[in-house]
């Protein structure tokens, strides 16, 4: 039970006090009614003596009485009606209520730290009335009156005449037949006299003479002269006198009776103050029976009706009105008080007590008198004398107490009498022996009634003795109550058992005896008495030892459903809100969802609207595990409540709603129109759009190729303020900048909702909400507005969605547009919109009602509510200094709050005839169309793109339309011219510089210049430019970005714009291409000079036939280098083309010779500028090389390793100065054996398609670095070792190898032998043979080299004495040489023959070193093809 002001022996003593009846005559009444007070309310604060009180025990030992108290009270004639007596209890109990700003206990129990309220006032209140009204008994004389007070005024004619009639009236009352009500102790009631004077009248002297003559008649202890209202009226009135009858008279007594039928009607329309009204029959049974479990839901499917409200809020508030507002005690001083108070201590001494104290000893002596008897006797005489006792009598008579079961006089009775005088002046050991002296009587003749009566007492008794001599036989009053309540059905008697049994219990802290106790009693007869003691049963729990926390919980639950039944709102109300604590958060979702639900409709029930909307809030926003139409219900409760409550305060802020749940962080941003569709062949670039897929990978390729762009338009430099441009934000990008959007460019914003319950949500009139801040003036425009008006149009345009449905359990996005009209700084709030159900939608058979609902084809039921909520996004979590590592902080995120700038220009692109699959090293013409949708002029359009070998615009002097007339048929992108056919076994020359191509301008290769006429796109205007794409040399599927760059005309905005596209190619295999270059045996061409090569290629089809590709025809081969060109083809065969079906392969041959314009500066550190261009044709047809688009690839397929090589001379540069001279020697020798020869193989391919033939055209390249090296057209796969060795290295610059390879070495001189093919000698004339054989010896490079010739060699193997035979060179056997860079040396030799035969002269070997090295290299010459001679003998 909840702590109480008084202690359990106060509370025990209050409750049975003597009582004293008051019997004014109307001119005494009158003089204290102008005090608004009748007297027995005027003497009622007065009432406990404030001394220690004397009296003797019928021993004669003086016995101490404290802090007694007495009761006075007018008398009234018929006992209280139970309606009244009901209509009271509630009315007490509902005006105690908490008071505002107590605060609460903490109670910690395990996990839970609850907020209670340590004090239970209303119920200690209804405690207190409940005893009060209490109607008096026959088997008890506890609530009989002791005495009676006639008090006559003493400005009556004849006071003592008027005591006389007073006297006969109480007499009257008592004895006679006509009134059995009030009840009273003994025949012989103590009269005691008063005489009331009014000291305002002045008529002292007739009052004390009055008062003279009383003592006289009645003697000085049986009467009293009160003297009050000393105050005169005209007194200051700021004179404070302390009003002490207050806090008795708010506690209403039954004085007054009102009719309790109209308290019967209302109390039926408080039971349920939300219901649908229609079932009057359900709404009486809750009322009556309990058919419904506690923790079932009242009529959840009902929606609220505010009829029902209004009657609840009648009959709450419809209490008896108490006096407060009236002061009390007007006319009374001080000393009237204390004269008030004299007067009572003076009549409980004088006269109150020895009139206990003789009915006592007048009881005990009958008693005594009477214990001589024998008792068997005793009872046998009273069972044959004793007319009126029938203890045979059914159980029904027996319960019967307004017929009595014994007389007055009878004995046992008088028994209980004198226990009940002992009890009620303190002297509680002889009560309880007179208690348990009748209680075996009244067992043994089984009067059920009374025997409940004295085992009541006797157990409050042995508990109040001093010194507590026995335990308190708690058994006693456990068969009390069962008597009460099952045998003699009376509950009021068994209630107040309980009530005391449970104080006695708690005071021992036997809490879980009292919380057994207190629920035995709950019972459906009355649900205020079980809603009071089940919550004193849930605070026995919770003040347990060991805390009873969920025992706590469901009671309070029990409790607060009772309470609801009796109409106490508030208190229900509050035990729902304390039973709470414990269930939030703990899992049970259906007792939460039931609490709150009730909480939701009592809080609206009593206006509370804010905690009604929180309350229905979490039913759903929880995880609710209720069935559909439950949550729908739960869902209609709260849109009803909340219409309420936004009703009440229409002019205030928009409320945020709970549905449906926003996941902020997937909130997306995007800024830019919607991409358009493709038109026919026509194709918009694909940008970015918020139907694709984040991809942090994509994501940082184009940043990189921004990064680019704007590196080269800045020379070089990326700003320290560039900001990539973003598109589209989320939550992987970087928003911690303010982003940028432009004036009449719709922003878009991708909200995600998510619908929690199983029943579909409508949102309707959803719509963004915002506030923007114009950047011209300072005055803030909020656009924080239910409905924005038109100057909030002219800043910024909203979109609003009409319907949006969103199905249950459903995740779905809405896009909003906002547009803006002015620059400025705009914030992006939340979201505004109305929140309704879908009428219906309850779903049947299993069948989810909301499948197939299209947007447009569903009906709101017309209950909706207006709010928002706000998107919050948490930026990213710091963690890059210490502090923000060890502490939680978060970055900004500002997706929401774009910076709107001036007008910018705007780019759209358009693909014409763009294909989606080409052969490897296809050609294809394509055109790109350039349009300027703005308002504003666009400039320094440029496109980035990590594939430049891809595409090309084509080069500064490129003729745009094919030549030849077959060109134009077959819509070859080439620039072709008819040949002659005398020169289609040797090259045909041009040349082109690489500037003209973009390529070695120190510019990047990726980043093209778009060819704009003007180089200005006026508004409006669109260009269509020719664009050539080659299909990348690797077969598959290729993503190739192209990121188009431009800027605005206006040079004071440095804001660029981008434009994304990704064309996604698929490519099939074509063509294989292998080349090997070495050198050339000749030492001369036909023009005499010492520098050519042999190119060997070798073409193979590695097509599939899926393709539909027939053959390929070798059209032409192209050489590009400024040092080499192709010279003729070696071994054609005829003069068609080459052609190569499936898996076919063809081997050419050619001859290289170096350029004339390379004579002299071939190893110059600097790249030249112009390249030449050999073309050897096999057709009839010569594609121009050195123009577009053929060039333009080439130079792109270079660009890379160009890059490389042109940062490596600027390297070795710079390392020469430092280095010494050997380094360049070195280098010299490295370059000996390295080649700048570019090959591209160009071919036609046949297609049959739908029955027509295509013919295709395509390159592909060859770039080959090293004499004797194999180089292929896309680089070979190589397949990776299984385990890698771990290699430790340096990161730095590899220096230049201070000495040569033995390969490079080998390279230094290129030999030749001169001689005749046959030789005639005439053996037998002769029997040794001399031939002459020439040596030449070339040094390839231009250091100075020292050659040494040995002519001793001999072929070591047998095999090789075999086939060619021996022979001996005559003259000198070794020779040593020193060669000039580049020189040509002539050596004359003779070859000794003494046989006819095959001979090889390739025996000769070199040797060559550099001039400061020791070290001697033979050179490659022995492993080239033998020099065969055949002698003949004539």
């Amino acid at each position: 039970m909840a702590q109480c002001v008084q202690s359990v022996q106060e509370f025990i003593q209050d409750s049975f006090v003597p009582l004293v009846a008051a019997l004014c005559s109307e001119e005494a009444e009158r003089l204290t009614r102008r005090n608004n007070l009748s007297f027995a309310e005027l003497v009622r604060p007065f009432c406990r003596l404030t001394s220690e009180v004397h009296m003797r025990d019928p021993n004669n030992q003086l016995h101490i009485i404290k802090n007694l108290k007495i009761a006075v009270n007018n008398i009234i004639t018929h006992p209280p009606q139970p309606g009244a007596i009901r209509k009271l209890l509630h009315d007490v109990v509902s005006v105690s209520q908490p008071a505002e700003g107590l605060v609460a206990n903490v109670i910690t129990a395990g996990d839970y730290d609850l907020n209670i309220s340590a004090t239970t006032p209303w119920f200690e209140s209804y405690r207190e009335c409940f005893l009060q009204s209490m109607p008096a008994s026959d088997h008890e004389f506890l609530n009989h009156y002791v005495a009676c007070m006639l008090v006559v005024s003493s400005s009556e004619p004849d006071p003592v005449e008027q005591f006389l009639k007073l006297s006969q009236e109480q007499h009257r009352i008592q004895h006679s037949s006509e009134y059995s009500y009030p009840k009273w102790f003994i025949p012989n009631t103590l009269k005691y006299y008063v005489l009331l004077h009014d000291v305002s009248t002045g008529e002292e002297q007739r009052a004390d003479s009055i008062y003279e003559e009383m003592k006289q008649r009645y003697g000085t202890q049986g009467c009293y002269l009160l003297k009050i209202n000393s105050r005169v009226s005209n007194r200051g009135a700021d004179e404070q006198i302390p009003d002490p009858w207050s806090q008795y008279l708010q506690k209403n007594t039954i004085q007054n009776q009102d009719s309790y039928e109209d308290y019967t009607v209302s109390n039926k329309n408080t039971d349920h103050l939300i219901s649908d009204g229609t079932d009057s029959e359900i709404k009486d049974g809750l009322s009556n029976n309990f058919k419904t479990h506690p923790l079932q839901l009242d009529h959840p499917s009902g929606s609220l009706d505010s009829t029902d409200y209004m009657k609840a809020s009648t009959s709450l508030q419809d209490s008896k009105k108490s006096n407060s507002g009236t002061p009390h005690g007007a006319c009374l001083t001080l000393t009237d008080h204390d004269r008030i108070r004299q007067f009572i201590q003076e009549f409980t001494f004088r006269g109150l007590l020895p009139h206990i104290e003789k009915t006592i000893r007048q009881l005990n002596d009958q008693l005594i008198s009477r214990k001589g008897l024998s008792r068997s006797l005793f009872s046998a005489t009273k069972k044959w004398f004793s007319g009126s006792k029938v203890p045979e009598k059914s159980i029904n008579e027996l319960k019967n107490t307004s017929g009595l079961l014994y007389p007055p006089e009878a004995p046992e009775l008088q028994i209980r009498k004198m226990a009940d005088l002992c009890f009620l002046v303190q002297h509680y050991e002889l009560a309880y022996s007179c208690y348990h002296t009748a209680k075996k009587d009244f067992l043994n003749d089984q009067a059920m009634l009374y025997a409940a009566g004295a085992l009541e007492m006797a157990a409050v008794s042995a508990f109040l003795q001093p010194g507590a001599p026995r335990p308190y036989p708690a058994h006693y009053m456990e068969t009390a109550i069962q008597t009460y309540r099952d045998i003699c059905k009376n509950m009021v008697l068994a209630e107040r058992c309980v009530l005391l049994s449970a104080e006695i219990l708690k005071s021992q802290s036997k809490y879980s005896e009292a919380a057994a106790l207190l629920i035995r009693l709950t019972s459906e007869d009355s649900d205020l008495r079980s809603a009071l003691l089940l919550e004193q049963a849930a605070h026995c729990f919770i003040n347990m030892k060991s805390p009873m926390v969920r025992k706590f919980a469901f009671h309070m639950i029990l409790a607060g459903h009772r309470f609801s039944k009796a109409g106490q709102k508030k208190h229900a109300l509050r035990c729902y809100c304390q039973a709470m604590q414990v269930y939030k958060g703990k899992g049970w979702s259906l007792a939460e969802d039931h609490i709150n639900f009730t909480i939701g409709r009592q809080s609206f029930t009593l206006r509370q609207m804010d905690n009604a909307v929180s309350a229905f809030r979490h039913i759903l926003i929880n995880d609710s595990k209720q069935p559909p139409a439950q949550q729908g219900a739960f869902l209609r409760e709260y849109l009803y409540v909340y219409k309420n409550a936004t009703q009440l305060s229409p002019d205030g802020p928009l409320p945020q709603l709970p549905l449906p749940y926003i996941n902020s962080s997937a909130t997306r941003v995007f800024f830019g129109h919607d991409r358009r569709p493709a038109e026919g062949e026509k194709q918009a670039a694909t940008h970015i759009s918020l139907d694709q897929e984040y991809d942090s990978e994509s994501s940082q390729q184009w940043k990189e190729l921004e990064e680019q762009v704007v590196s080269v338009i800045n020379k070089g430099t990326v700003p320290s303020n560039f900001q990539p441009t973003q598109f589209c934000l989320n939550r992987y990008s970087d928003n911690s900048k303010f982003p940028l959007a432009v004036v009449e460019e719709p922003i878009t914003v991708e909200v995600s909702f998510r619908n929690p319950l199983k029943v579909p949500l409508l949102l309707t009139d959803l719509s963004l909400l915002w506030k923007f801040q114009p950047k011209d003036f300072s005055a803030k425009h909020d656009g924080e507005t239910k409905e924005q008006g038109m100057c909030d149009e002219d800043m910024v345009g909203t979109e609003a969605i009409a319907e949006f449905l969103i199905n249950s359990e459903e995740t779905k996005v809405a896009r909003l547009k906002l547009f803006p009209h002015q620059t400025g700084e705009l914030h992006i709030l939340g979201v505004v919109y109305n929140l309704g159900s879908v009428q219906g939608a309850v779903s049947l058979d299993g069948i989810d009602p909301s499948i197939g609902l299209q947007p447009g084809k569903f009906v709101s039921n017309g209950l909706s509510v207006r709010g928002r909520q706000d998107l919050e996004i948490q930026g990213p979590r710091l963690n890059n200094t210490k502090e923000e590592k060890t502490s939680i902080k978060y970055g900004p995120d500002r997706r929401l709050d774009p910076i709107i700038t001036e007008e910018m220009p705007l780019l759209e692109v358009f693909f014409i005839n763009f294909p989606t699959g080409l052969l490897c090293g296809e050609i294809k013409k394509a055109y790109v169309e350039f349009v300027n949708v703005s308002k504003c002029p666009l400039t320094a359009l440029k496109v980035v793109s990590k594939h430049p070998e891809f595409f090309t615009f084509g080069g500064n002097t490129a003729v745009l339309t094919p030549l030849s007339p077959s060109a134009s048929e077959n819509c070859s992108a080439y620039k072709t011219v008819v040949t002659d056919p005398t020169s289609v076994r040797t090259a045909l020359l041009s040349s082109a510089s690489s500037a003209d191509f973009g390529v070695g301008t120190g510019g990047s290769p990726e980043v093209i210049q778009v060819p704009l006429p003007d180089a200005v796109l006026l508004p409006g205007a669109s260009v269509q430019l020719p664009m050539w794409l080659r299909g990348p040399d690797e077969e598959g599927v290729h993503e190739i970005n192209f990121l188009f760059y431009y800027e605005s005309i206006k040079k004071h905005s440095k804001i660029h714009r981008v434009l994304r596209h990704t064309a996604v190619i698929c490519t099939s295999r074509s063509l294989h291409v292998r080349a090997t270059v070495c050198r050339s045996n000749a030492l001369g061409d036909e023009e005499g000079r010492g520098d050519n090569m042999l190119l060997f290629v070798d073409v193979e089809n590695i097509n599939t036939s899926e393709t539909g590709v027939k053959e390929f025809h070798i059209v032409q081969v192209s050489s590009n280098s400024k040092h080499w060109k192709l010279q003729k083809s070696v071994n054609i065969s005829g003069d068609k083309d080459t052609k190569l079906a499936s898996r076919e392969r063809a081997k050419l041959c050619f001859k290289a010779v170096r350029c004339k314009n390379s004579e002299g500066s071939a190893f110059s550190f600097y790249p030249l500028e112009n390249y030449t261009f050999a073309d050897i044709v096999f057709g009839n047809e010569q594609i121009i090389s050195s123009t577009s688009p053929c060039a333009d690839f080439f130079f792109q397929s270079l660009s890379s390793e160009f890059k490389r090589t042109h940062v490596q001379s600027h390297t070795h540069a710079s390392q020469r100065v430092v280095k010494q001279s050997l380094d360049e020697t070195v280098r010299l020798i490295q370059r000996c054996s390295e080649v700048d020869l570019n090959i591209v193989v160009l071919w036609k391919a046949y297609v049959v398609e739908d029955s027509k033939q295509l013919i295709l055209e395509g390159q592909h390249h060859v770039a080959l670095n090293t004499v004797g090296k194999e180089a292929f057209s896309f680089p070979q796969k190589q397949e990776l070792p299984e385990t890698v060795l771990l290699k430790f290295f340096r990161p730095e610059n590899t220096p230049v190898p201070t000495r040569p390879t033995p390969e490079q070495l080998s390279n230094l001189i290129k030999t030749s032998l001169h001689y005749p093919e046959s030789f005639n000698h005439s053996f037998h004339q002769k029997s040794l043979c001399l031939v002459p054989v020439t040596l030449l010896l070339s040094n390839c490079s231009q250091a100075v080299v020292d050659v040494m010739i040995d002519l001793r060699h001999k072929p070591t193997s047998s095999e090789a004495l075999e086939i060619h035979g021996s022979f001996t060179w005559l003259g000198q056997t070794q020779y040593k040489l020193q060669l000039k860079g580049h020189e040509v040396y002539s050596l004359q030799l003779k070859a000794c023959f003494v046989h006819t035969g095959v001979y090889n002269l390739g025996t000769p070997r070199v040797f060559a070193k550099l001039v400061d090295q020791v070290t001697l290299f033979e050179t490659s010459q022995q492993n080239s093809m033998p020099a065969l001679i055949i002698i003949n003998n004539i």
